[in-house]
This record gives C-alpha cells, sequence and structure tokens, in this order.
C-alpha cells in the first residue's frame, strides 16, 4: 500500500488554474495519478459527434504530452469511475482524489457514487470550484435560497458576493511520482497507451471531411488563441467599443471566439475573465468602470448555471418550472430531418446547418437564426430537438448554457431578455448578413451558380 493521490479530469482539461492539480500535489513524493475515464457520458461524450470527439481528445493528448515532459502521462481508460477509484484504492491505498467540480446536475448521479465510494474507503474526496467564476450554490445562498430568476437579479447577487477569485498560479511539475497502473487493470479495463483515435470509441465521420475551419483542442492552442483574442480585445477597448458586435458579424473569417477551450476546460474561465478586466484597466488608466459589460458573455454563462444547478429537468420542458409548456407540434414527415441536415430549402438556414455538422461551429447570429426557424419562427418544432442535435454537434455546447439559450430563443423562458418578441424572417436577414451569398455558396455548393438575388 503505497498511498499517493488521483487527479480525476472531467472537464478542467488543463494545468493552469487548476486547484485541483494543487491540492493533488501537496505531496509530491506520493505516487500522483491523473486520469480520464472514459464512462460514456464525462465531458458531454453520451451522444458525440465526430468533431466534438476530436476536440476532446486533442485536449486529452495535449495533457498527455505536458505530462511527458516530466516522466510522466496522463492515464486514459475505460470504465465506471467508482468502480476504477475502488481499485485503485485496493492496489496503492490512495488516500485523496481531487476533481474540479462539475456543477450541473447531470453529473449528480456519477459524482456522488464516486464519493459514496471515497466514505467507504476512507479516501479524502476535495472537489475544487474553477469551471465557473462563481461557485452556484454559492450565488443561491446569496439570494435567499433561489436561484436569480432574472439577469439584473443575478447581477445583483454576484456584487454583493464581490469579485470572482483570481486564477491560482501554475505548479511546476519537476520531480512528481507519477504512478503507473499494474498489469491487472490491463486485465480488468481497457487502458489506451496513447490518445485514442474517434474510431476507435466507435465515433466516425458521418459524411466527408469538408471543413473549411478546423477547430484544435488542448490547452497549448487556448492560450495561444486568447493571447490572439487579446490582440482584438485591445484595440477594440482602443476605440471606446467592446465586444461582442452583433450588428455586422464576420460570418466567412476565422472565428474568435474561445468559448469550446472554455466549455472544456481547455482555458480557465478566470484567466479569462481577469484577463480581460486587467487589460480593461490599462487601457484606460481607471479612468472607466469596466463593470460586467465588458465580460457580458462570461456572466451569461455562469447565469445559465446557476438556474440549471438544481433543477434536473432544466434541459427539458415537462417538469421544468423555469419554462412555458408550449403546445409544439410533433415533426411530419422528414421536417426534422431536413432542419438537421440542412436540406430545408432556405438556403441561409441550410448553410448554417451544414457548417454546424461539418465543423461544429456556429456564430451566435446563426445559432439564433436556426433556432427561431426551428421553434416559434417557421416548423414550429419543440426547442428540446434543436437542443439534442447542438448537444451532439456543437464544440462549446454544454448543457446549461445551450438549454438556456434554446428556452430563450423560443420564448420558452427568460421572456424577458428577449430583444424583439418577432421573428427574423430568414430569407430577409440571410439577404442583409450575406449579401454577395458568399456564406451560403462556402456551405451549399449546389447553389453556386445561382444568382444571389435568388439565395
Amino acid at each position: 500500500m503505497l498511498g499517493g493521490s488521483a487527479l480525476w479530469f472531467r472537464h478542467g482539461l488543463r494545468l493552469h488554474d487548476n486547484p485541483a492539480l494543487h491540492s493533488a500535489l501537496e505531496d509530491k513524493t506520493v505516487p500522483f495519478f491523473p486520469m480520464f475515464i472514459f464512462d460514456g457520458e464525462t465531458a458531454g461524450t453520451k451522444v458525440v459527434g465526430y468533431n466534438r470527439m476530436r476536440y476532446l481528445l486533442e485536449a486529452l493528448e495535449d495533457l498527455d504530452n505536458q505530462f511527458k515532459k516530466y516522466g510522466g502521462r496522463l492515464i486514459m481508460l475505460k470504465g465506471t469511475p467508482h468502480v476504477i477509484f475502488r481499485r485503485l484504492w485496493e492496489e496503492f491505498g490512495i488516500s485523496k482524489l481531487c476533481f474540479e467540480q462539475d456543477c450541473e446536475p447531470v453529473w449528480r448521479a456519477r459524482d456522488d457514487a464516486v464519493k459514496s465510494t471515497c466514505r467507504e474507503t476512507g479516501v479524502v474526496c476535495r472537489e475544487h470550484v474553477s469551471h465557473t467564476l462563481w461557485e452556484p450554490d454559492t450565488v443561491i445562498r446569496y439570494n435567499g435560497g433561489i436561484p436569480p430568476l432574472t439577469y439584473q437579479m443575478f447581477l445583483h447577487t454576484v456584487s454583493t458576493i464581490g469579485d470572482p477569485p483570481r486564477p491560482v498560479g501554475d505548479l511546476d511539475l519537476t520531480g512528481v511520482n507519477f504512478g503507473v497502473l499494474p498489469d491487472t487493470f490491463y486485465k480488468e479495463f481497457t487502458v489506451f497507451d496513447k490518445v485514442p483515435k474517434p474510431e476507435e470509441l466507435d465515433v466516425h465521420l458521418e459524411r466527408e471531411d469538408i471543413r473549411m475551419i478546423r477547430w484544435v483542442g488542448g490547452e497549448t492552442a487556448a492560450l495561444h488563441q486568447m493571447q490572439q483574442r487579446l490582440q482584438v480585445e485591445y484595440e477594440t477597448f482602443c476605440r471606446g467599443s467592446y465586444l461582442p458586435t452583433h450588428g455586422n458579424p464576420d460570418l466567412l473569417g476565422p472565428p474568435i471566439s474561445l468559448s469550446p477551450a472554455l466549455r472544456f476546460g481547455c482555458l480557465s474561465v478566470r484567466r479569462f475573465y481577469w484577463a480581460l478586466q486587467d487589460l480593461f484597466q490599462q487601457v484606460h488608466q481607471g479612468r472607466l468602470s469596466s463593470g460586467h459589460f465588458i465580460t457580458g458573455q462570461l456572466i451569461w454563462r455562469e447565469y445559465f448555471y446557476t438556474m440549471s444547478v438544481n433543477n434536473p429537468n432544466y434541459g427539458k420542458m415537462s417538469g421544468n418550472a423555469i419554462c412555458l409548456d408550449i403546445p409544439w407540434k410533433n415533426p411530419e414527415g422528414d421536417e426534422l430531418t431536413k432542419w438537421t441536415e440542412g436540406r430545408t430549402g432556405f438556403p441561409f438556414i441550410d448553410a448554417a446547418m451544414r457548417q454546424l455538422r461539418s465543423e461544429g461551429w456556429l456564430h451566435h447570429v446563426l445559432r439564433n437564426t436556426v433556432a427561431s426557424f426551428l421553434t416559434r419562427g417557421t416548423l414550429w418544432l419543440s426547442w428540446e430537438h434543436g437542443l439534442d442535435h447542438f448537444l451532439k454537434y456543437l464544440l462549446d455546447a454544454d448543457w446549461s448554457v445551450c438549454a438556456g439559450n434554446w428556452m430563450w430563443v423560443s420564448s420558452s423562458a427568460f421572456e424577458a431578455l428577449l430583444d424583439s418578441s418577432e421573428c427574423a424572417c430568414p430569407v430577409r436577414l440571410g439577404r442583409r448578413l450575406d449579401p454577395d451569398g458568399e456564406y451560403v455558396r462556402r456551405y451549399v455548393p449546389e447553389l453556386a451558380r445561382v444568382p444571389v438575388q435568388y439565395m
């Protein structure tokens, strides 16, 4: 019985700003087991498309490569987490298990089973908040025991709590005693000696790989992308403005969003939040108050996490206390399939849906457009169909934020936050945002020679 500690990666696929890593390495002399477990649900792998799985695997490969620099590796295996950690205790007598908090209720059964095993075996279980700026339960407690029902109420509550913590410092992994799994684990579980390919996990390309934009997963890429984004933010701050701007979105250029990296935790939300706040102060020298408007998209993320944390039915209409019970019609014929595959006959809608399936990405304006088309705008189908599709294909889709946005756009919840109760015409909107038809031609090549006035 050698003792030791385990770090369980789920989200939070990074080494920077990782309090759980600090906790696991309080004693560098005992064996250290950094692990990712393919259990069929962690990191959104229950229903997952090729791009999402590839992004996840690239993130794991980046972690593995970083550990290899110090003589270790990321342990990757298939199995049930609480069973694996019990076996780790039986083989090594590990005394501590550390992980980043997954606050959404969809992960509660998995985590409760692990925590129960830790209690039974006497293993110290340490859960650290770093996937969100504020702990959702803390926000609810400060709001009198209920979630803030409006965004303004949420802003008031977090202002009472105070600024989110700054990121913790980086750790030097020199001298870490990396643990090695015994042969018995290879007999009991599927252990990967290198990062598997999506096909090895039974995730396959559904069509020819024709991506125009290639997203790369992993902490190394995420930190580089953040520096590029901060340069854009700096120039925007210097002009007296701030991002994002939806009035004239760039649908064809390379996206500058960091949301996939934040969703998988390749980039710390606290690192990005404070980098933006500090940059704003640097540019304006304290002459302007930054407030929450420069990090508005991050705050919305927090709001949706908080609204979902005690609502296991948040991702569906039935039994969801905050969601209107709208009498959506059942899909007729193949109309839902035509929407998911980009074959509705509306060129702008079809281009967006094909981009989603081929690249795993859509500009925020396009997400709202196809969501409105599916629900209250044209097809009058439940937002639940859209949520399921986005969770499979959209790189940055997580349960809380994605469901929250679908309820919002479909007027099922958060109605007061809608900019307009009217629905944009997908034809007129397409002509305004894509006046030359370049976006449509990129993703709907069969329309390449069609005059723009017919798009």
